[in-house]
């Protein structure tokens, strides 16, 4: 057998939308931002005006039987399709309701924050929601900044392979691509008013990425293999239900700080677990530095991505952070105003002071 790869043979459905690049109205600014997670894809845009587009989709997939009636019934419903090596593949969203209605996990193009060498059609699947979600370029070469995570400090991963693929993807699409990393995005949307100075965790389904920064420059940047997938799958398992499930109980709302049944208590251990394990490698890896700055005034951690978006996340930050040492004075705690976009808005501001 060759080891060339045949290539997917892929077709998009009636039922998908066609990718729009810009909105109606006022022209956009030259620049993109594109955060790239376990969880969800995000672009941002900005008009001449100042307003700000953001375009969101689940980073998921689903296959079913392909048949005429299932094929009709999901052109009826506007559910988006595609139909991979003849297989009927839902994306997105919909795949994502559609798991929880059959009791099946989604698939996932990408785990840890980074693409999965278990999905053999993770890079077409995401080659698709990618350009739904960018459109076509302006201008040739037009620059778009893309989330990477920062090196992982408990598992045996490099971002090199993933920061290339992803690179080679938007250049195909006609971008001039350039990385950026996760917790760096975080200071550039939410620090700006703090001279960029300051700590900005991005709280992801795959990983957490961390970034200490001083002024604009990273003195500090690591992700963790923790985030709210290892939430939910440790949910999963002691409460006997998939991980999918337990990423809905998740997303109906939870308030870490009273739970009030057996699935949110759960819920609450293993967040606390995740938040404890963060600030105590965040801790460990300023001891351990030995050029990194010292801050003559606190500073503020600020948290962004979905996981951050439980009831009562910063109270528990806040409960951790006092039983640490922690090397770095802190001024606030305080969670991204628009938390799942603001890796996307980072990835934006760099873009732009570029463009």
């Amino acid at each position: 057998m060759s080891a060339e790869k045949k290539r997917p043979d892929i077709t998009v459905g009636k039922a998908s939308a066609p990718a729009v690049s810009a909105p109606t109205g006022p022209a956009l600014e030259l620049g993109k931002g594109l955060d790239i997670g376990t969880a969800n894809l995000i672009s941002a845009v900005q008009d001449r005006e100042g307003n700000l587009y953001i375009k969101a989709q689940r980073n998921a997939f689903i296959d079913i039987d392909q048949d005429d009636f299932t094929r009709n019934m999901l052109t009826k419903l506007g559910v988006q399709y595609v139909i991979l090596n003849n297989r009927m593949v839902v994306v997105g969203d919909p795949a994502f309701e559609l798991a929880n209605i059959f009791n099946r996990e989604t698939r996932r193009p990408m785990s840890h924050g980074m693409i999965s060498p278990k999905e053999a059609d993770a890079l077409p699947i995401m080659k698709l929601l990618i350009d739904k979600l960018l459109g076509k370029p302006q201008v040739k070469d037009e620059v778009c900044y893309f989330s990477v995570p920062a090196e992982p400090i408990d598992f045996d991963m490099n971002v090199t392979y993933h920061e290339g693929l992803f690179r080679d993807l938007l250049s195909k699409l006609g971008y001039n691509a350039k990385p950026l990393v996760e917790g760096h995005a975080v200071v550039f949307a939410e620090l700006a008013d703090d001279d960029f100075t300051g700590i900005g965790i991005s709280c992801g389904g795959g990983m957490f990425n961390v970034c200490v920064s001083y002024k604009t420059i990273p003195a500090l940047s690591f992700s963790t293999s923790r985030g709210g997938d290892w939430v939910d799958q440790n949910v999963g398992k002691v409460l006997g239900i998939k991980a999918s499930k337990a990423t809905a109980i998740k997303e109906k709302g939870v308030d870490l700080r009273k739970p009030v049944n057996r699935e949110q208590q759960a819920i609450e251990i293993y967040y606390r677990e995740l938040i404890k394990y963060t600030l105590t490698n965040i801790k460990q890896r300023f001891e351990q530095g030995s050029d990194l700055p010292s801050f003559p005034e606190p500073v503020d951690i600020v948290f962004a991505g979905g996981t951050s978006l439980v009831g009562g996340f910063t109270d528990v930050v806040r409960q951790e952070l006092a039983k640490l040492d922690f090397p770095i004075p802190i001024k606030n705690v305080r969670r991204a105003e628009d938390p799942l976009h603001s890796v996307a808005k980072g990835c934006l501001v760099a873009a732009m002071s570029e463009s």
